[in-house]
């Protein structure tokens, strides 16, 4: 069982350490972008006597349109908050790559308002991995538990996700609002507050992502238990843990939940594998497989 931990709300201030340690980063990667760059590139005459490698700190404030002293201050590490708006504008005037625009905005811990789209397609190898599998159930997921795909095992034991509208593939929404998972999931209650927890720690890194805020908007619409368990401000681990599962035909089955991320960068997805945790679930699991129609 995850003991989930009473804390602070995720939108507290980072730690001054932290805090520093991220601002100096900032710092590094604005001049080593800027020193790149070559005043030809955005449209600047390059004079005789220019040594600077790139361009001048105050050449790049006039392309993002913002003070030089402010600019000077980012680069200096002293800047203690930068808004999405001069994040926008500094990518801009660097001629910034998605990836690059990605790690200046996650090294500001600001949220770029224009990120585009997350895409919600799966690669074909994770797919291929995810059916594998089989007999055991398996899913692919983003942080925000989200669905992406699903193999027959995980469709019979907990229901097809490819049945569901597109906003109710989520574990976290099925969880709190599916009564097949209320009835089926032995341990539903001590899960939902888990799930609950470690969403909260998860949003931490994203408390002002439309996308994070719509699933919690939504929840918090449709569930006073959901509600009410939010409010206590619990944040949970990623860890591995033993849940019941009760079949209609072949009966209680006995997983351990695995995480397998795929990548440490945005768009962050796992494999999700329910490995037996005993002889007889292990048995289980492969009459479900057998089962017609399923």
């Amino acid at each position: 069982m995850t003991t989930a931990a009473a804390v602070a709300s995720p939108t507290m201030p980072e730690p001054p350490r932290e805090a520093s340690v991220r601002r100096r980063e900032l710092a590094a990667f604005l001049r080593s972008r800027r020193e790149r760059v070559t005043p030809e590139q955005v449209g600047l005459v390059r004079g005789p006597r220019r040594r600077t490698p790139g361009l001048r700190r105050e050449e790049v404030a006039h392309l993002a349109a913002v003070g030089v002293t402010w600019y000077t201050w980012i680069e200096q590490g002293r800047a203690t908050h930068v808004s999405a708006q001069v994040l926008d504008a500094v990518a801009r005037a660097l001629l910034l790559d998605p990836t690059e625009r990605a790690h200046l905005f996650t090294l500001a811990g600001t949220t770029d308002p224009n990120a585009g789209a997350e895409c919600t397609g799966a690669p074909a190898s994770a797919l291929r991995i995810v059916e594998r599998l089989a007999p055991y159930p398996a899913s692919l997921q983003n942080a925000r538990y989200d669905v992406l795909a699903a193999n027959r095992p995980f469709a019979q034991l907990f229901g097809d996700p490819a049945e569901l509208p597109p906003d109710d593939r989520n574990c976290l929404w099925l969880l709190a609002t599916s009564e097949r998972w209320k009835r089926d999931f032995l341990d539903r209650d001590e899960m939902l507050r888990d799930m609950i927890a470690k969403y909260r720690a998860g949003m931490a890194e994203h408390v002002a992502d439309p996308l994070w805020q719509r699933r919690l908007d939504r929840l918090m619409r449709v569930s006073a238990e959901f509600r009410e368990l939010w409010e206590r401000h619990e944040v949970a681990p990623m860890s591995p843990h033993v849940k019941r599962y009760r079949h209609p035909v072949v009966g209680l089955v006995r997983l351990e939940h695995r995480n397998l991320w795929l990548a440490p960068q945005a768009p962050a997805r796992r494999i999700v594998a329910y490995v037996p945790a005993d002889e007889d679930s292990e048995e289980r699991l492969e009459r479900l497989a057998g089962l017609p129609g399923e």
